[in-house]
């Protein structure tokens, strides 16, 4: 059952991404992310009382509680960047070096977590690798080093979100443990708003929210539906199954994410771009 949990999780990731490509296009990436976290908020804790999951509250211990905090800061950081890079760069090239958090979650897995690392999983982490970098548009450094630095700011912002993605997977895994996976979302969840309210107000941002249009609120407010229905079947998946595997399922999402950017946004995707997901996806294959 944990498997359907994962491949939901993958389809509503997905779907987030270019939800939210469209909704940031004219907002600060800080407060969008503030504001979809927000959407968030209230769609788990609202599926926590349908449950009548809050009752398990106090039963919650004080290692749990950390853990679910510091996937929550691990989180809201992953987002910040992963949205900034969103606004720089083509959704299926962010979406694809995001994706790299299966490599460093499989191998913060095998050292925090003691999950064993095949052969079959490293022939996995190389095919992911090479998918990661044919999907960039790169070439090779020297290309990189040829350009201006600021046009590839979204690789940095990219790599950045999902390092911090990674922890996220390792901190939640560990505090869900021994909590309903719906509940886990919503504690953690408020804290992924801290976070992002946080950064808003010291930023001065918050007096941007009046010239937010009405199709970026329409956009925002169901990217973080998306979001809020990803986590809870993320979080499901994680507590029956193993990290090793589950992220990489999540991380399917790439196909979806390519494909709607090619019909909506209008992206295009190149034959290096579509070996690229081809790699992907083999190599997530074999880390299933």
């Amino acid at each position: 059952m944990w498997i359907l949990f994962a491949i939901a999780s993958s389809i509503f990731a997905g779907l987030t991404a270019i939800l939210s490509k469209i909704g940031i296009e004219s907002v600060n990436s800080h407060l969008a992310t503030a504001i979809r976290t927000t959407v968030v908020l209230f769609f788990s804790w609202l599926l926590v009382f349908i449950s009548g999951h809050q009752t398990e509250i106090t039963s919650i211990t004080f290692y749990t509680l950390c853990f679910l905090i510091l996937s929550g800061v691990s989180t809201g950081i992953s987002w910040l960047f992963y949205f900034r890079a969103m606004q720089l760069g083509e959704v299926n090239k962010v979406s694809a070096i995001d994706k790299t958090s299966t490599i460093l979650t499989i191998l913060l897995a095998f050292f925090f977590l003691k999950e064993p690392i095949s052969l079959k999983s490293l022939g996995g982490i190389l095919f992911i690798a090479f998918g990661t970098w044919l999907m960039t548009g790169l070439r090779s450094l020297a290309e990189l080093k040829s350009h201006n630095t600021t046009d590839y700011r979204w690789l940095f912002y990219g790599f950045g979100s999902a390092f911090f993605a990674s922890l996220t997977a390792i901190f939640g895994k560990i505090g869900i443990e021994n909590v309903n996976s719906q509940l886990g979302t919503a504690i953690r969840t408020i804290f992924v708003l801290i976070c992002a309210w946080g950064l808003v107000f010291i930023q001065g941002k918050q007096k941007e929210l009046k010239q937010i249009s009405r199709k970026s609120w329409l956009y925002l407010l169901l990217s973080g539906i998306a979001t809020g229905a990803s986590w809870i079947c993320y979080y499901r998946a994680l507590q029956d199954g193993n990290a090793s595997v589950v992220v990489p399922i999540d991380k399917l999402s790439i196909l979806v994410t390519v494909i709607f950017s090619y019909f909506v946004l209008k992206e295009t995707i190149s034959n290096r771009t579509k070996l690229g997901v081809s790699f992907l996806l083999i190599g997530t294959l074999l880390l299933i």
